[in-house]
């Protein structure tokens, strides 16, 4: 099923912030955890990736670093900073309490 774009909007930083929550991964690794956790529901563009990254950077929520791979290709992977990890945990009960609220909505007759 596609995702109207509108519905997404708002939780993209919950999911960069999850995904990142599990241990630090460079771009096209975010784009495959995504897509495989998702059930393929989930595959992020390069012009929303990106820029997501770089906002929560802004905000001190993640930090990047360039490493050089097994293969010697440089890679620039994202980390969560302490302020990130609480932002996560923040996150993620605010979107509980959202989605349950919208499901009572939806189940109400």
């Amino acid at each position: 099923m596609d995702i109207d774009r509108e519905f997404l909007k708002g939780s993209v930083s919950l999911l960069l912030l999850n995904l990142l929550s599990r241990g630090a991964m460079y771009g096209y690794e975010i784009f495959q955890e995504a897509s495989r956790r998702s059930a393929q529901a989930f595959e992020f563009k390069e012009g929303t990736l990106y820029p997501a990254l770089h906002q929560l950077e802004k905000k001190g929520l993640i930090q990047s670093e360039w490493r050089t791979g097994e293969n010697g290709r440089e890679r620039k992977y994202y980390a969560l900073t302490p302020k990130g990890r609480k932002s996560a945990r923040d996150y993620e009960k605010q979107w509980q309490h959202l989605t349950g609220a919208v499901n009572a909505v939806l189940g109400s007759e």
